[in-house]
């Protein structure tokens, strides 16, 4: 199965930009973990301290596996801890919006 590159962004409140990178710093075990046997091989976030809008990229080996995330405890229990940081859901889940790939170099 070939790889497949993902890319969202999120909102992250102004202020909290130290907050969130510490918080991600110490990743908990768990969820690197699942995030790992879900089938992401790569996952990165970036933050455009300007506006506050957070860009992930993540490659995943199928990304309808990702559908499964929001049925974990453990990232049920991560949004629920970065909630207070971010603009989320009703369900805690990270305000996401994804963005089309235009151009890919290899």
């Amino acid at each position: 199965m070939r790889m497949q590159r993902i890319a969202f962004k999120m909102k992250l409140f102004k202020g909290y930009e130290d907050e969130y990178k510490r918080r991600h710093d110490a990743i908990w075990p768990e969820l690197r973990q699942l995030l790992k046997q879900t089938g992401i091989k790569e996952y990165s976030i970036f933050l455009d301290e300007e506006t506050g809008f957070l860009f992930a990229y993540l490659v995943i080996e199928d990304r309808i596996k990702l559908d499964t995330l929001p049925d974990e405890p453990i990232m049920q229990k991560w949004w629920g801890y970065m909630q207070d940081i971010m603009e989320t859901n009703e369900d805690n889940s990270p305000w996401s919006i994804l963005l089309n790939e235009v151009f890919y170099l290899k």
